[in-house]
């Protein structure tokens, strides 16, 4: 028997939801015919409905899950949406995603080795423990000795690996040279050590369909992808994620270290105490024990160390697991995320299905789409859909300018009958308008509903068209047919508001002088700048913004702050030219007069008085000669002297006693 495929849409009903991020219709269902054939494992069926949707995980990928409902389907035979009767309520179900490593056994190794010395004056590799107490030679099981556990001795000394006094000269003599005694041993925890191998990603997804009384469920993962239900209702096929995980680490460069279970040897159980569990490079370890300074270092490596004697003590038991351990819990006590320490570090540690004894996953914390198709058997399916009559009440299109702008048609419908039913709206209009997509949409008994259409003519002349409303039910029979007219008006051109006319460039004639030209042109507009100070007053607020002016330097400025600071040397000549004048002498006169009868005039002071009064003299001659005849007489004596160059000893002198006194009474005298 041949397949017959039929296009079908299946539409989801959520009707409840817990932990879940969503979910996805990824295609068109299909409606289709199976094959009967035993060779095959194809559903016993001869219809089916197929779901390719997308689960995604939940919260930091822990678990989620969906309740959903197919109400519709769609058949590509008659393009009609029909109403399952009863409709399969589908649950899916995910799981937490994990990551499972491979671990292998190694060994065992001390989690906190010890160097102990003992003080003694008898030391000897084969003493026995009255002589060198805890580092005594030991012995397995059957007695036999351990090879390189023997003590070594030191001597004493102030720069010994452990620094002793020697004591005095008689206790050498009596009780014999003072020694130390040193070894290594394990006290305390043991710790197992695994190789971690290849990944595997593991998440389960359980699906649950009921159909009325039927009730069918499977469970598809990694591990097992095609399932099918014992009733052959339903089939799920895993066909995986859409996009693969990016964090995933791989640990193939590190030893997985955790306590020890019971004895020595590979464990039965790892144990579930993840706060002592840590992941370290392999790097740090020595599995023969012949390296110092690394996780698993023996006997025989710490006593054959070079210079033993004289190393400091613990020397070669450096990077132990302690140290990394104790690291970490320095950074806990911070709050800082640990570097070596499993726990806090990831998630849902070994909380997979099926956890064994030597099994190591985390948690994958990114959310992401596990792509499923679901098959469900549609033998039995019953299609139900409802009918009811319409009306167009009106249409509305306001005039607008063509090819510039778009029309706005509104078409009013009525659903005219007493059920709830789907529509479907077409619009058509002449050739010159472009066309538009058919409308779907949904109307209560008696509802009025409004659809709107864009109508894009394609010419800019105005004209007038003719368009045609068709409502559709949902056997998309033709219910209802208006018919409509508009106009548009031409599209104006000579306001510039809506086409710019084209202008051609202006074609260069020579390149080479028009960059000389611009290159003037910038030139002369920095001389400009530079001149009238336009980017000085534009950049610059402040006068005296120093950092500013320098870096927008500018002649005004320049010229300005020049005058500024000329302003003080010549406010300073203006009053020294001013004093040489006599200009402030009515000053000096009035300041001597209250202040100046009140001490004795000292030699510095006539001198001044007398040359100042000799400055006068000779803008007053006439009233110091009524006034004062000998004075003038004086005078005239000083000028012929000096024009016979006698000596300045006699012009000083004579300068040195003519002068101006004030009685008490008010009365001159000379």
């Amino acid at each position: 028997m041949g397949n017959c495929t039929l296009l079908a849409l299946c539409l989801l009903n959520f009707l409840a939801t817990q932990d879940v991020a969503g979910v996805q219709i990824l295609s068109k269902s299909k409606l289709e015919k199976c094959e009967r054939n035993s060779a095959s494992d194809s559903l016993n069926c001869t219809k089916k409905i197929v779901l390719n949707m997308a689960v995604p995980s939940g919260s930091s990928g822990g678990e989620a899950s969906i309740i959903a409902e197919i109400v519709e389907v769609e058949e590509n035979s008659t393009n009609k949406m029909q109403t399952l009767r009863t409709p399969p309520v589908l649950t899916v179900s995910k799981s937490a995603a994990y990551v499972l490593y491979e671990l292998t056994y190694i060994r065992d190794v001390p989690y906190k080795p010890q160097e102990f010395y003992v003080r003694t004056r008898k030391c000897e590799p084969d003493a026995t423990a009255r002589v060198v107490h805890i580092c005594e030679r030991l012995r397995d099981e059957s007695g036999h000795i351990i090879q390189s556990t023997q003590p070594i001795c030191c001597p004493c000394g102030a720069k010994r690996r452990m620094p002793t006094s020697c004591g005095n000269f008689f206790d050498k003599m009596i009780k014999g040279k003072a020694n130390t005694a040193h070894c290594l041993r394990f006290p305390g925890d043991w710790f197992h050590v695994f190789s971690i191998g290849q990944w595997s990603l593991g998440f389960s997804v359980q699906i649950h369909v009921k159909s009325g009384s039927k009730a069918s469920e499977v469970s598809v993962g990694p591990e097992n992808r095609t399932v099918v239900s014992n009733d052959s209702f339903l089939r799920v096929n895993l066909i995986g994620d859409l996009v693969g995980y990016t964090n995933i680490p791989s640990f193939e460069d590190f030893y997985l270290v955790i306590p020890r279970q019971g004895g020595p040897g590979q464990p039965q159980n790892m144990g579930h105490n993840f706060s002592m569990w840590m992941l370290l490079e392999r790097v740090r370890f020595t599995l023969d024990g012949l390296e110092c300074n690394k996780i698993g270092v023996g006997y025989e490596t710490f006593n054959s160390q070079p210079d033993f004697c004289t190393s400091p003590f613990w020397s070669c038991l450096h990077n132990q697991l302690w140290n990394f351990r104790e690291a970490d819990l320095s950074r806990i006590g911070r709050n800082q995320l640990p570097l070596y320490g499993v726990e806090g570090r990831f998630e849902r540690i070994n909380q997979h299905p099926n956890a064994g004894t030597h099994s190591f996953s985390i948690g994958i914390t990114e959310v992401l789409n596990t792509n499923l198709v679901i098959e469900l058997r549609a033998d039995d399916v019953e299609y139900v859909y409802q009918r009811s009559p319409g009306k167009i009440m009106s249409i509305n299109i306001p005039t607008f300018e063509a090819l510039t702008q778009f029309g706005v048609a509104t078409v009013t419908t009525k659903n005219t009958g007493e059920l709830e039913a789907s529509y479907s709206l077409t619009f058509t209009c002449s050739k010159e308008v472009s066309l538009m997509e058919e409308q779907y949409f949904l109307m209560k008994p008696k509802e009025v509903a409004s659809r709107s259409f864009k109508l894009y003519p394609t010419t800019d002349q105005a004209a007038k068209y003719v368009c045609s409303a068709i409502l559709k039910d949902a056997d998309f029979s033709e219910v209802d047919r208006a018919e409509c007219q508009f106009a548009t008006t031409s599209t104006v051109l000579d306001n510039g508001s809506q086409i710019t006319p084209f202008e051609l460039p202006k074609k260069k004639e020579n390149g080479f002088v028009d960059s000389i030209k611009l290159a003037w042109k910038r030139l002369w507009g920095n001389i400009v700048d530079f001149v009238i100070g336009k980017s000085c007053r534009k950049e610059c607020a402040r006068f005296f913004d120093f950092s500013c002016h320098i870096q927008y330097l500018c002649l005004s400025w320049l010229v300005l702050f020049g005058l500024f600071l000329a302003i003080f040397p010549t406010v300073v000549v203006v009053i020294w030219i001013l004093h040489q004048k006599g200009l402030f002498d009515p000053v000096y006169e009035w300041w001597e007069g209250m202040f100046g009868a009140k001490r004795h005039p000292t030699r510095p002071t006539w001198k001044h008085r007398g040359e100042r009064k000799h400055t006068q003299s000779h803008r007053h001659g006439s009233r110091h000669y009524q006034n004062h005849g000998s004075g003038y007489h004086k005078r005239r004596s000083h000028e012929s002297h000096k024009k016979h160059k006698h000596s300045d000893r006699d012009t000083h002198y004579f300068l040195h006693h003519v002068h101006r006194t004030r009685d008490k009474g008010g009365h001159n005298r000379v």
